[in-house]
């Protein structure tokens, strides 16, 4: 069989490298000659036609990666074909194997974002120094650990927070886990040292009486007033509320509904929305043009929420997101189910919907002692 690194150019003006495996050819009845190929696209881009010096620097990284994973690929048939231990795994830098399962979640912005994050403390562990599979152990996994709790610093020079200690640990462990599965330890040192607790973060929410003091209350700007009630009566994010075209909104004979690709996720979702919330929308333009047209993200609008609460009557500190968080509540609290509620959310696991259910728990809880006690006598 031959392996060979090849390229495809792509509409958005870049190369994407694949590996194609060449198994031969064969003659079928027919006397036709029909050759045996399969590919596997690896995900990283070249640029066509580099313009400066940081796209030429990018190129030749790619490149590097690419060839890489082809040398892998090879010795991994190698392996398999004549039966040998493939000693170079042993060799192989933990962060070049790293970086590999990084580019391979490029599509999925924010996962590809926090596999990126924690290769940065990675680095800033091991230091100048080569670490190959070979020096993976549990000392390795444990010094690691606690770099994260108590060296790693933010870009503000802050210590981590315990969810960012959480995210950044899990993808470390995510690549050990994938290196013992394709051979490179002879151990699962993912399961060697325990993880970090997850902490439990603040949402700020809004009440169903807080919510219509915000619809009555004034706000400067009328489209960011559109956008948020829109958010709070359908639990989209703000990323996803920006880039809403009219393409994807559909008006249908039982109701509207969004047809739309997650920012977050890339997930494809199909939402039924309120008539209400139809009417935010106000009335249908070109199809690709933006429906929150004039909304922007900066210091400027996110003050402007602010002031528009205090005009409210509000003193809690809400932001853009504080909507989602309301659509979930208000959800559990006119009796939709967890599960429902994590579709319409569009989380891919039910777990991240159930702090939801713990506010609404904790609500039920604070309701049943707001009745004042009576003086009375207790006779058993």
């Amino acid at each position: 069989m031959k392996i060979k690194l090849r390229k495809k150019k792509l509409t958005t003006g870049k190369y994407s490298l694949y590996i194609d495996y060449y198994k031969g050819s064969a003659v079928d009845e027919k006397g036709n000659q029909n050759h045996q190929r399969e590919f596997e696209y690896l995900k990283q881009y070249l640029y066509i036609n580099p313009k400066n010096a940081s796209e030429k620097k990018e190129n030749e990284e790619t490149l590097l990666r690419a060839e890489q994973i082809l040398s892998i690929r090879r010795a991994e048939y190698a392996q398999g074909k004549y039966g040998i231990k493939d000693k170079s795994k042993d060799k192989l830098l933990f962060l070049t194997y790293y970086d590999k399962l990084k580019e391979e979640r490029y599509e999925s912005k924010g996962n590809y974002d926090n596999w990126d994050a924690a290769q940065n403390h990675i680095e800033a562990y091991v230091g100048r120094k080569k670490i190959t599979f070979e020096d993976i152990n549990e000392n390795f996994v444990i010094g690691f650990k606690k770099y994260l709790n108590k060296k790693a610093k933010t870009k503000s020079n802050t210590l981590l927070s315990q969810n960012s200690k959480y995210t950044y640990y899990n993808k470390f462990k995510a690549a050990l886990r994938q290196a013992f599965e394709d051979g490179y330890t002879r151990r699962n040192f993912a399961t060697s040292v325990k993880g970090f607790a997850q902490g439990e973060t603040t949402r700020e929410y809004l009440t169903q009486e807080e919510l219509q003091a915000m619809a009555k209350a004034y706000c400067k700007h009328q489209v960011l007033k559109n956008a948020f009630m829109f958010s709070c009566l359908t639990g989209l994010r703000w990323s996803d509320i920006n880039k809403l075209t009219w393409l994807e909104v559909r008006d249908e004979d039982e109701g509207a509904r969004l047809i739309f690709k997650q920012k977050k996720t890339s997930g494809q979702e199909y939402q039924y929305i309120s008539n209400q919330a139809r009417q935010l929308l106000g009335k249908k333009k070109r199809e690709n043009d933006r429906v929150f047209q004039g909304l922007k993200y900066g210091a400027h609008f996110n003050a402007e929420i602010l002031r528009w609460c205090m005009r409210a009557g509000i003193t809690k500190h809400i932001t853009f997101h504080s909507a989602r968080h309301t659509h979930a509540v208000l959800l559990l609290e006119y009796g939709a189910d967890i599960y429902t509620v994590s579709k319409v959310l569009g989380h891919k696991e039910i777990r991240t919907t159930q702090v939801y259910a713990k506010i609404v728990d904790k609500k039920k809880k604070e309701a049943a002692n707001l009745i004042p006690e009576l003086e009375m006598d207790y006779e058993f």
